[in-house]
């Protein structure tokens, strides 16, 4: 029995309402949990980026800044 089969009997409003509604009841709280870890997972990789970013900034001004040579380190 194939899809089109399965759902040409019905009315459109099973098909479009029930039906995506009956999955977000039964798997809501993986979908959930998932848009939660992936929504962590950008926002930890934003603050690494920044942080990285604040490193590299700071380290290019006080060396520029100074007027020793390289041979200093």
């Amino acid at each position: 029995m194939d899809t089109k089969g399965t759902f040409a009997g019905l009315p459109w409003w099973v098909t479009w309402i029930v039906i995506p509604v009956i999955a977000l009841v039964v798997f809501g709280g993986l979908i959930a949990s998932l848009v939660g870890f992936l929504i962590g997972l950008l926002f930890k990789i934003l603050v690494f980026v920044a942080l990285v970013g604040g490193v590299v900034y700071l380290v290019r001004r006080f060396k520029s800044g100074s007027s020793s040579s390289r041979s200093d380190w």
